[in-house]
């Protein structure tokens, strides 16, 4: 039996603590060996109330820890490369939380260091692993709901904490990278391909300066994209699949809950109340257990990293496009 890898946690964030630690301890291939604050009490305290066996005052301290592995890295979203490539450099395979980077740029540089170090690196974008999106995989490539034609994606939550990361623009905070780029992932999913360009347009909080509603058409090779993210708005979020002979609609595409079952539909469109629509029930997962396990994998050669950094950096293109879109007013090319 192949011993578990030994992970290591960069901060106490309610993420890391309330989502990650939690999942990640049901793992088979993985365990949560280290936890690190730049606050050791703080650090202690998680540790002791998580059950993991060591705790560290420091960020350096963790990746300097020889008896881990591997590094998750939820950090703020400025941090999330500066710190995903000192993982590397201490010897530490990392995955880090979406979106990876504000920029292509930090992603070229992520990617050499990578590349340099041979070890394995990877975005979080835990949905790619979900038994949910596997099986709308399976249902675009079946052939049942024809070529796919056109995606929509709806998400939202309302948050008005100064103090949240998410409305600290020197973060990285904003909607579109914290939400919007889960609407591009799955496109970009759906369609198996990048787009070639992408129209935009968003709205600033006057206080904060991070978007807070955000729209964009994207133009893929085989069709067409559109979502709306918003970090002040009513909570909600969908994702529909239309081809040109059903569709496919899934109810809670990424909050997906550790508890209870996710539902898809697949609709014929034989009549508006619904008498072609079929449904189908994914058994109960924790995501983030799923993406711990695929993770490992890929680190003991038993199979791909799920994202990795070169679908990063095509993620982080269309955002970048979308910004662009929308401070120009026109359609900007996907660079990648």
């Amino acid at each position: 039996m192949t011993a578990k890898l030994r992970w290591g946690v960069l901060g106490v964030s309610n993420f890391a603590v309330n989502k990650i630690v939690p999942a990640m301890r049901s793992c088979a291939l993985c365990e949560i060996a280290a936890i690190a604050s730049r606050d050791a009490d703080h650090a202690a305290r998680a540790a002791a109330s998580l059950g993991i066996p060591k705790s560290h005052g420091s960020y350096e301290a963790l990746l300097a820890d020889p008896e881990i592995d591997v590094i998750y890295n939820p950090l703020p979203n400025h941090l999330h490369v500066p710190w995903s490539i000192k993982a590397l450099e201490a010897g530490k395979h990392v995955l880090c939380e979406k979106p990876l980077a504000p920029s292509t740029d930090e992603v070229r540089q992520l990617i050499a260091v990578r590349d340099r170090t041979g070890l394995q690196a990877g975005e979080a974008f835990m949905v790619r692993t979900h038994p949910q999106w596997q099986r709308v995989r399976e249902i675009i490539d079946s052939g049942e709901i024809g070529k796919v034609r056109t995606v929509q994606t709806y998400f939202s939550y309302f948050n008005r904490d100064p103090k949240n990361v998410r409305n600290v623009a020197g973060y990285g905070g904003g909607g579109l990278l914290d939400i919007g780029c889960y609407a591009i992932f799955v496109s970009r999913l759906v369609f198996g391909e990048t787009p070639k360009r992408a129209a935009g347009i968003i709205e600033l909080d006057p206080e904060f300066q991070t978007d807070r509603l955000a729209s964009a058409v994207l133009d893929f090779p085989s069709g067409q994209a559109v979502f709306t993210c918003s970090t002040q708005m009513v909570p909600s979020q969908r994702v529909f699949i239309f081809g040109d002979q059903a569709r496919i609609e899934v109810e809670i595409p990424f909050n997906a809950p550790p508890d209870r079952p996710c539902r898809i539909w697949v609709d014929t469109g034989s009549d508006l109340f619904g008498a072609g629509r079929r449904e189908e029930i994914i058994p109960v997962c924790d995501q983030y257990t799923v993406q711990g396990d695929a993770f490992s994998r890929a680190v003991l050669g038993r199979g791909p990293v799920p994202v990795p950094l070169e679908d990063s950096l095509r993620n982080v293109a269309v955002i970048e496009a979308v910004v662009s879109s929308s401070q120009s007013g026109g359609w900007q090319p996907v660079q990648v």
